[in-house]
């Protein structure tokens, strides 16, 4: 299982780091991305924190683990300069929190993220077809989520994201152990979201080497 987003107790989750990655190995994870929320108030506290970690359970816990941040209901005209900000703190890995129907985002948010050049656009809701194809033109992956909530435009998403030849991630958005899944589970997760089983294989063995690749990791 390659997951791209996941929170400890830097931000909401209820997990240190070392427990964390530890769990997401037994669970039978090869790559684990922490992605803790920040904003314009924690971001020069959280980075350096996860970027220490993450190197060194990549040492120690048996599996690959990349420090990243989740840019959280931020004003959409701050993507830009606090996408910056976090790939100059060196961290390649920046997530959007997109617009899901589980929270009220700012109408705006997917939009600029894309254009900021974010990695991932983060559980984007429904999402317009002009913003998937910005998307696919900027190499923004786009995430179906295995969250409650999240999950809800799943099946739009990636509708969407076949339309516009987007590529897609699936990720579990982990805030406690029992959010950690399954290759099988994942699978189940984008079957249910309308893909066929070529497409899954795509996104579970494809796209996301591609994107650990991209980071700077030869996954």
């Amino acid at each position: 299982m390659i997951d791209f987003h996941s929170h400890t107790l830097f931000s909401d989750g209820v997990l240190v780091p070392s427990e964390l990655a530890r769990r997401a190995k037994v669970a039978g994870y090869e790559v684990l991305g922490i992605t803790d929320h920040v904003d314009r108030s924690n971001i020069d506290f959280v980075i350096p924190r996860i970027k220490a970690v993450c190197e060194d359970l990549s040492r120690k816990a048996g599996l690959l683990v990349i420090p990243g941040v989740e840019l959280t209901h931020i004003p959409p005209e701050d993507f830009a300069e606090l996408t910056l900000l976090a790939r100059g703190m060196g961290i390649e890995l920046v997530i959007a929190h997109g617009e899901t129907l589980a929270e009220p985002v700012k109408p705006g948010t997917n939009q600029a993220a894309i254009e900021a050049g974010v990695t991932i656009l983060a559980h984007p809701g429904l999402i317009t077809l002009d913003d998937a194809r910005r998307a696919a033109s900027r190499n923004v992956f786009l995430e179906i989520s295995s969250r409650k909530g999240h999950c809800l435009a799943n099946g739009h998403v990636a509708r969407l994201a076949r339309q516009a030849q987007a590529k897609l991630v699936i990720d579990t958005d982990t805030h406690e152990p029992a959010d950690l899944i399954s290759r099988e589970y994942a699978g189940n997760v984008l079957s249910g979201a309308g893909l066929e089983l070529a497409e899954i294989r795509q996104v579970l063995d494809v796209y996301a080497r591609e994107l650990a690749r991209q980071l700077g990791y030869g996954q």
